[in-house]
């Protein structure tokens, strides 16, 4: 079997994404897909966040990212891809 290719997601959601539990939702996401990286409120109110991992997951979660939790309200979601840069584990950071 061969393994999936591994890729980053470096990506910004716009919309009403602070203050909701957006970071907490995509920390719970990406753990569950088992991604690394990370997520942070910006000073324009928009959400940041790298993931690395195998395309499907990713894949997943960003379309995820367009949901988020209930009280969000997702404007745009605006993402790269390339290659891993050696995340570990998924944090939220401040």
């Amino acid at each position: 079997m061969v393994p999936e290719p591994t890729e980053r997601l470096e990506a910004v959601v716009t919309g009403r994404v602070q203050g909701v539990g957006f970071r907490r939702y995509v920390a719970r996401w990406a753990r569950r897909l088992a991604l690394a990286g990370w997520v942070r409120n910006e000073p324009d109110g928009s959400v940041r966040l790298v993931a690395e991992g195998d395309r499907a997951a990713l894949d997943r979660l960003t379309r995820l990212l367009w949901g988020g939790p209930p009280t969000a309200d997702v404007e745009a979601v605006k993402g790269d891809r390339g290659p891993t840069e050696g995340e570990g584990g998924f944090r939220i950071d401040r």
